[in-house]
């Protein structure tokens, strides 16, 4: 029995995939062929699709390379705020009074 291997789909691909059956007309069946996928997988990415051509945000991956990036973006966002706030909740020299006093002896 051979395992079958899971194939992964750039976005521009599934884009331009559902492209076929929304803007060219291609059956679902038909696209699948041309596209050398599954029916069920370009039924898949047309309904997503559809949704994000009606604003409605899909629960899978977006299909744009823009949506993407700006994915990406808002995580590495979210990441940075976590971090600031841990650095903020941090002592500073100035909270720790032997070292202040340590660091102005020395200064003087």
């Amino acid at each position: 029995m051979t395992k079958r291997i899971r194939r992964l789909f750039s976005a521009e691909f599934k884009l331009e995939a559902a492209q076929l059956v929304l803007d060219q007309n291609y059956s679902v069946v038909d696209a699948a062929n041309a596209m050398g996928v599954g029916k069920s997988t370009m039924d898949k990415w047309v309904r997503q699709l559809k949704l994000e051509r009606k604003g409605i945000s899909p629960k899978a991956s977006p299909m744009t390379p823009e949506q993407v990036e700006i994915r990406e973006l808002k995580k590495k966002i979210a990441q940075l705020e976590e971090h600031n706030e841990i650095l903020k909740k941090l002592p500073t020299f100035r909270d720790i009074p032997h070292l202040t006093r340590n660091i102005e002896r020395s200064i003087l």
